[in-house]
């Protein structure tokens, strides 16, 4: 395993971290007993970064991930596991309008009451890490819950401060970077949405902020295993996600991509991998882990060969604007 900056923090991370978001739940059934593997071989092979949240199963992933700290400190593994959480704004509409108000979405004794059952569910006195899930460009000019967190770092019960990008806007943080009012920056970014390396990437660099990306793999499109007629359980994330004639889209520019890997030595799940690591603003990246199997596959990533500079340029080729329809594709 490789390890990176954090941003300006003293600490270096596993450049492979562990994505907690499907032990939740959130893509269909999972067995705890399948979680827990995954999480102590993850380790094992050297990741010392997970994220999780409090919407991931209401507290499951965070429960789990709390069973296995203990259960390593019970067997004597003295370990520098970096964990990061996110509190989710009050009740109200998802992603925020522009017309809701920061300081009732994450007021005060909101914050503390969800923090202090961060805490509880993880089994720990101090967070690591405490992102806000998500943001909206509105509130910028009055950013009051992140001098609520500056104050709850200042008495000790969270350490570093961080945001989850919205997907629609997420340039709508940079004004945060800027502003020196986060550490981290948890962003969307693979071979189909490069935006981030137009300017946050390059902003984050400029002002110490280490990323986080998530969705490295599309929702998994990106690994290879799906087709046309791939279908979801009722209960799974992507269903929605790949609604309508998403999938088909999806795995058709899939598929272009598998033709650029040819000879490459490349599979396509460990391309996509190489491609977000191969931008240097990136501290790590956190593909979701269920199995014993992906946490050897993703993990051993790290260790493969950095990416051609002439195999990331075709990369860029595929960057894919799904949101706008440019001639049916």
């Amino acid at each position: 395993m490789q390890y990176r900056p954090f941003g300006k923090q003293n600490f270096r991370c596993s450049e492979i971290g562990f994505g907690a978001w499907a032990i939740g739940g959130a893509w269909g059934a999972q067995a705890d007993s399948d979680s827990l593997a995954a999480l102590h071989r993850a380790l094992d092979l050297g990741v010392n970064f997970i994220d999780t949240a409090a919407g991931y199963g209401n507290g499951r992933s965070e429960r789990l991930i709390g069973q296995v700290l203990r259960e390593r400190a019970a067997a004597g593994k003295k370990e520098n596991v970096f964990v990061a959480t996110k509190t989710p704004p009050a009740p109200g509409i998802w992603p925020p309008s522009p017309y809701c108000r920061a300081e009732v979405r994450y007021a005060e004794d909101y914050l503390r009451e969800n923090i202090a059952t961060r805490l509880a569910t993880l089994g720990v006195d101090r967070l690591d890490l405490l992102q806000l899930h998500t943001w909206t460009r509105a509130w910028n000019r009055h950013p009051t819950p992140f001098k609520i967190l500056r104050q709850l770092q200042h008495e000790g019960l969270i350490g570093l401060i961080g945001v989850s990008t919205p997907e629609f806007d997420q340039n709508s943080v940079i004004d945060l970077m800027r502003g020196g009012w986060v550490d981290s920056v948890q962003v969307i970014y693979n071979i189909f949405d490069q935006e981030p390396a137009a300017e946050l990437l390059n902003v984050a660099q400029e002002c110490g902020v280490g990323i986080i990306v998530r969705v490295a793999f599309d929702e998994g499109v990106l690994t290879g295993k799906f087709t046309a007629e791939t279908k979801f359980a009722a209960d799974d994330f992507r269903t929605h996600y790949f609604a309508g004639d998403r999938m088909e889209r999806a795995v058709a520019h899939t598929e272009a991509i598998r033709l650029e890997l040819a000879d490459s030595g490349y599979s396509l799940p460990q391309a996509a991998l190489k491609f977000v690591l191969a931008h240097p603003a990136v501290s790590t990246v956190i593909p979701g882990i269920r199995t014993v199997a992906q946490a050897d596959a993703n993990c051993g990533v790290s260790d493969l060969p950095a990416m051609p500079a002439a195999l990331l340029q075709k990369l860029h080729a595929h960057n894919w604007r799904r949101g706008v329809w440019y001639g049916g594709k």
